[in-house]
């Protein structure tokens, strides 16, 4: 009933919320990626996006067709490998922002774990910054973290906007500096948060340092302050700050998979494991249980 390529465009516009990126992402044209959305519409029956000039949302039945896509795609993945008898073999290294310690990735790396049961998988958790320091060291293979702003590489896996969280009691000064509760350098939203105060002129200060996202979550949950965090991935016990506050606006920002140095006996097992995040990649904006 459903076309397996219309599957895996409705996944690339679902995770990136962009029919251009979508498009860069499958190395289609834009025409294409909205050809491929409408006859999955059409085979449906129902709307699975509402898009105008300026942004692309799922609707319900589109949040609904998402776990039906991926399982779908995951099974045909899973026959393909078994009757072609492809075992990928090898160690891989792979490094995960600590951003995903909450969400359901540990559930992609379990299928992973599972179709690729020789590989020998090595993960890694550490401030996004870190990862591509490591990745550009060859110390990694694959990262699945936020893209440096100077930084053009990386597959797009989703894009997200930054929003200011903290404790639902806290309030904020307007004559005192504001307390920042971030990551320690070279923490990426640490350096956004910091500038855009100080593109608005506002005082700050470090009410807290971690290289933990639960020690994050503890001193905002404790009211010690305020942190920049994408508005996906709001951890349970926060909310986000309302704009009375008068903080700056953070921008956006894009996580992506980044490749390092293409070691042979790796190649194999990155590239796998590369499409199970993209293909899965739905479930990084959901909390794990």
């Amino acid at each position: 009933m459903y076309d397996l390529s219309h599957l895996r465009t409705f996944l690339a516009v679902s995770q990136t919320l962009s029919f251009t990126q979508a498009a860069r992402r499958l190395g289609l044209r834009q025409s294409t990626v909205s050809q491929h959305v409408r006859r999955l519409e059409d085979a449906t029956g129902r709307q699975l996006f509402t898009r105008d000039t300026h942004s692309v949302e799922l609707t319900e039945d589109g949040e609904a067709m998402l776990g039906f896509a991926r399982r779908i795609l995951e099974v045909q993945e899973q026959a393909s490998a078994f009757f072609t008898g492809t075992r990928l073999r090898g160690r891989l290294r792979f490094g995960a922002s600590e951003d995903f310690v909450l969400t359901r990735l540990p559930e992609i790396l379990e299928g992973f774990r599972y179709d690729h049961p020789e590989v020998d998988l090595e993960l890694t958790v550490e401030l996004s910054g870190t990862l591509h320091e490591q990745l550009a060291a060859g110390k990694l293979d694959l990262v699945l973290a936020k893209r440096r702003a100077e930084d053009p590489r990386g597959e797009l896996v989703w894009h997200d906007k930054l929003v200011w969280i903290g404790a639902e009691r806290l309030r904020l000064d307007a004559d005192r500096p504001v307390p920042l509760i971030v990551y320690p350098p070279p923490g990426i939203t640490r350096a956004l948060a910091m500038e855009a105060l100080e593109r608005q002129g506002r005082a700050w200060r470090i009410a807290c340092t971690s290289g933990s996202l639960n020690g994050l979550i503890a001193a905002a949950r404790a009211g010690l302050g305020v942190m920049a965090h994408s508005k996906g991935l709001v951890p349970p016990g926060l909310v986000r700050v309302p704009e009375r506050a008068g903080l700056p606006e953070l921008g956006e920002v894009d996580f992506v998979l980044v490749h390092g140095r293409r070691r042979v006996s790796a190649q194999g097992a990155a590239d796998a494991l590369a499409a199970a995040v993209l293909a899965g990649g739905d479930r990084l904006h959901r909390r794990g249980p």
